[in-house]
């Protein structure tokens, strides 16, 4: 058996283990989710909420935003309060100030440390005591826990309407005036902010490890919250896993790579006889679509990088009542994903005909269509999201046509099914195209044929955002939801950007096809250990049981590591770029494909590692850490590979064009030095600041609106500003570039008469 069938093997043995054992644990988590009660009820009696209040406050929630109005459980926008663990302060005080009154005749906080010690001992057994009652779905509070519960929901009807009392802190959390207009929805809400926050620290019944549901989180040191013994052990296994998995890595590149023959490049661009075929034209439109996305976006970044200033103007006007925060966030993050896999999709759509050397009939006519259907999607569901945060759109259509409020899923049902179809359409497109390639046996058969097991797999993972119903519970719903959010981007994007890299390099004579496949086949192997079951590291605090954290911790440790050896990897590419003359062609796609493995060690490697563990996550999930990581890992991997691909579909697309290499030389670094900036000068400080807070007030003090507006968190904000603004002109010379592609000079050069010559030898014309 050769190498490249064991390699094939061990894959597929690898991806049946891993999702696998993602089904079993999510049939795990079906069953010990928190319970959603059927009343909370005191002992009096009254009727506190019933389960019809929380989800229907949940869906309140959802339609102004969800995730991009503050966050629950630590997953959602950093501007606005955690509104699970500000519930559990603001209750945990209440009741401590009805004692104080009682037993010292003034409030919590005017007493002396020894009283308020005190005080805090009383009212732990009150609030992790479980008095849920499974067999009556039934959750019982003391009467005085439930006057503490009333005093904390009168708080939030009057944040959320238009009550004086509460305006600064609207602005501080960037809500528009009134943002939720009915009365009965906004004692709703409270019912979905109570029960998330009874999930944080109540103990599990039948579990004598006195964890909550969320294992703890959030930090409160009021209530007793705190990491657990898990969190330590598992976060030390997880750092001696990734050590052990370098060590493994380093010694396999140590013997395969001294054994790699030279290979001479050839002496003219072997990419000349690619043949562009009517569909891969047609492919140019997507190119001008991810430009106006990307800068679309960089304006929507810089808005809602601006309300962190003025929570509900830009410059004295009130544009949080046309265009408020929830709605800017929601499109900058929705837009960040759109334009780089439009650009991810238009260079399969490309590279599918140039590698089997096949245009099928009617393939540009589906490139033409799944385009429109493209736009459709993207004007049908923003426009849906604008009502329905505006509330405009009714909370009995915004789950299929609105806001759903999970961040990076938040289109609204019916839009999700209509963007499946894109995508099987997409899929079609590509395996008719590929066919051909996938057919030969020759010695890149084997990346062709993972270049189509990634596009399958982008295709039909999207299916897991239809697994959940409006009123699924959402520790369901964040499972599902990161098999979209993970395994897309840290799984089979990764294979797809592995495959169409080595294909570039092998079709440029660069690379000899056997070592690619196997080279391929290898890191596939590698990404797939620790990205598929690496997915459960997002759910630590999201209701899982011990054992699924124990998984997440050890598995997504070998995330981090073929980031190690990514400085050799860097090198191969710089080699490879300078091999020979002609390769200067493909300067800018090169240097971009470099930036990529910088950015690959930096954002998802060192920053990633950062926050991975249960014990370092404890602390900074849901602080501007994360967003250091989320931000250098998108734009700066994902990002950059979507912008090095483009450069390289358009070398050949637009082959007579004059490159402008000022713009792009301007481009690349205006991105490179505008995201260090941005990560350096703002977010890790900032994210540091948060982490101390939390370290010794509690994650509410960290998210608080009296943290945020310290005058050190407003002058880092400003900080941001001329790193945004340097990324931003790198975003508009990209796009000046693109256009000059269309619009600029055009002197025929020889590689466009070379095309021509072989077009014509090959019967395919443009028509």
């Amino acid at each position: 058996m050769d190498t490249t069938r064991r390699l094939w093997l061990g894959l597929g043995a690898l991806l049946i283990v891993s999702f696998g054992i993602m089904l079993w644990m999510g049939r795990d988590l079906y069953q010990t989710a928190p319970p959603i009660p059927e009343q909370v009820v005191a002992e009096n009696g009254q009727v506190l909420y019933t389960r019809a209040d929380i989800d229907a406050g949940r869906q309140v929630w959802q339609s102004i935003g969800g995730h991009h109005n503050g966050s629950i459980w630590g997953h959602g926008a950093l501007l606005a309060p955690d509104w699970s663990a500000e519930w559990l302060h603001r209750e945990a005080i209440a009741m401590m100030d009805i004692r104080a009154r009682q037993q010292f005749g003034s409030t919590y906080a005017e007493l002396e440390k020894p009283e308020q010690a005190r005080l805090e001992q009383q009212i732990r057994p009150l609030l992790r005591t479980n008095t849920y009652d499974p067999q009556t779905g039934t959750i019982t509070v003391s009467d005085e826990r439930a006057v503490a519960i009333a005093e904390v929901a009168a708080h939030y009807m009057s944040v959320f309407s238009n009550d004086p009392a509460t305006a600064d802190l609207r602005e501080a959390y960037a809500l528009r005036e009134n943002p939720v207009p009915d009365m009965e929805h906004r004692r709703q809400m409270t019912a979905f902010f109570f029960w998330a926050s009874w999930a944080t620290v109540t103990e599990r019944l039948d579990d004598d490890t006195g964890l909550s549901y969320t294992h703890n989180f959030p930090h409160e040191p009021l209530v007793g919250n705190k990491p657990s013994a898990s969190s330590f052990m598992w976060s030390m296994f997880s750092i001696l896993f990734m050590i052990a998995g370098i060590a493994l890595l380093a010694w396999h590149y140590a013997v395969w790579h001294s054994k790699e023959p030279k290979i001479e490049p050839p002496l003219k661009d072997p990419s000349l006889s690619i043949v562009v075929t009517p569909s891969m034209r047609a492919v140019g439109k997507y190119f001008w679509l991810v430009m106006a996305l990307f800068l679309t976006q960089i304006l929507l970044g810089a808005t809602t990088a601006h309300y962190q200033v003025e929570g509900q103007e830009a410059y004295g006007l009130a544009l949080s009542e046309v265009l408020p925060y929830a709605l800017t966030r929601t499109w900058h993050t929705e837009l960040a994903i759109l334009w780089i896999a439009t650009a991810w999709l238009a260079t399969g759509l490309y590279l599918a005909p140039a590698i089997s050397g096949h245009e099928p009939r009617f393939q540009r006519l589906g490139v033409n269509f799944l385009f429109v259907c493209l736009i459709i999607i993207v004007v049908g569901a923003f426009a849906g999201q604008w009502f329905a945060v505006m509330q405009k759109l009714g909370l009995e259509n915004n789950f299929w046509f609105g806001h759903q409020g999970w961040e990076y899923t938040d289109i609204g049902r019916f839009w999700q099914v209509f963007l499946f179809i894109g995508l099987l359409l997409w899929l079609a497109l590509m395996g008719r195209a590929l066919w051909p390639a996938l057919r030969r046996k020759n010695e890149t058969t084997s990346i062709a044929g993972l270049f189509f097991l990634s596009t399958v797999a982008i295709a039909l993972l999207y299916a897991a955002g239809l697994m959940w119903r409006e009123n699924t519970h959402i520790s369901i719903i964040t499972y599902w939801r990161f098999w979209i959010v993970h395994l897309w981007v840290e799984g089979f994007f990764e294979v797809f950007a592995v495959a169409v890299i080595s294909f570039i390099f092998v079709k440029l004579g660069l690379v000899r096809g056997k070592s690619a496949t196997i080279n391929v086949l290898f890191a596939t192997i590698v990404f797939m250990a620790g990205g598929v079951l690496g997915m459960f590291h997002h759910l630590y605090f999201a209701g899982v049981t011990t054992g699924i954290i124990a998984v997440g911790a050890s598995i997504s440790a070998l995330e981090v590591v073929p980031l190690a050896l990514i400085g050799m990897e860097a090198y191969d590419t710089w080699k490879n770029g300078r091999a020979t003359p002609w390769m200067q062609r493909y300067k800018w796609p090169i240097l971009f494909f470099i930036a990529v493995s910088f950015w690959n060690l930096v954002g998802a490697g060192l920053l990633g590692f950062l926050i991975n563990t249960p014990l370092a996550l404890y602390y900074m999930q849901g602080t501007n850490l994360t967003a250091a990581h989320g931000h250098t890992a998108l734009f700066g991997v994902y990002g950059m590979l979507g912008i090095g691909l483009m450069l390289y579909c358009l070398r050949g697309m637009r082959p007579e064009r004059r490159w402008l290499n000022g713009l792009l030389s301007g481009a690349f670094w205006s991105f490179n030095i505008g995201l260090a900036l941005m990560t350096v000068l703002t977010l890790l400080p900032m994210g540091v600041l948060q982490l101390e807070a939390n370290l010794t007030q509690g994650y509410w003090y960290a998210r608080s609106a009296e943290f945020m507006n310290r005058a050190i968190i407003d002058v880092l904000v400003w900080l941001r500003v001329p790193g945004d603004t340097i990324l931003a002109v790198g975003a508009f010379l990209v796009a000046l570039f693109v256009m000059s592609l269309w619009l600029g000079p055009r002197p025929v050069s020889e590689p466009s008469r070379e095309q021509e010559r072989l077009a014509r030898r090959s019967g395919v014309n443009e028509g």
